[in-house]
């Protein structure tokens, strides 16, 4: 099997050092470069290709979401995933990154097996919206704007109870399980969803169901 290719960004030359050796313990996983601000980064990205760019979002210069949003508009790195590494403190700026297509985040204090799993997640073309900062930060951002629920009034009751699922983060087998479909058929809907409603993937549909109000902060 093909390693994932993985690009780090961050301004810490220890914190780089650092992920590069968790990473790299698995043979699936090859770091094939590194930057310490968002330009040179995405000059970087530009010249690897990578699958997964792990990204720091404080940086100086160019931070890590205007690197993201150049990273994820330009149509010759559409293959490209980009995961933002963050402390609990940075819910505007991540909120931000993953309207803009990021793939999700995690937190720098993430344990080493949990941060390869994600990048395995992300290569796959999952998104990471599992970890408990991601309610936060999209429920927060909720609050912060009046619902918008036309976006939605293209699809059908059915897409809707299965958008809904997917805005609490449940995978393709748990929104199967929920409405009574066949992780096949979730997953058919989810492409259907992604489809109509233009979006770039899981993560950004997490965000449409709370910007359509059709799920509400606090809800679990």
């Amino acid at each position: 099997m093909t390693p994932v290719r993985v690009v780090l960004v961050d301004d810490q030359h220890l914190v780089r050092a650092g992920l590069r050796g968790l990473l790299e313990r698995d043979p699936g996983i090859t770091v094939v470069g590194e930057a310490g601000d968002g330009a040179t980064g995405l000059a970087v990205v530009r010249t690897e290709r990578p699958d997964v760019v792990l990204m720091d979002v404080r940086m100086p210069g160019t931070d890590g979401l205007g690197a993201t949003r150049r990273i994820l508009a330009d149509p010759a790195l559409d293959r490209v995933r980009v995961v933002m590494l963050t402390t609990f403190d940075d819910d505007e700026y991540l909120f931000e990154a993953i309207r803009a297509g990021a793939a999700g985040f995690l937190l720098k204090d993430t344990r080493p097996d949990a941060l390869r799993d994600a990048v395995h997640t992300v290569a796959g073309g999952d998104a990471l919206l599992s970890p408990a900062v991601t309610h936060r930060v999209l429920a927060a951002a909720a609050r912060a704007a009046a619902p918008t629920p036309d976006r939605i009034a293209c699809l059908t009751a059915r897409e809707r109870d299965v958008l809904e699922q997917v805005g609490r983060g449940r995978s393709n087998a748990e929104v199967g399980a929920a409405l009574f479909l066949s992780p096949e058929t979730a997953r058919t809907y989810v492409s259907r969803l992604l489809a109509k409603l233009g979006a770039r993937d899981r993560s950004q549909l997490v965000v449409i169901a709370y910007e359509s109000g059709l799920v509400r902060p606090g809800e679990p």
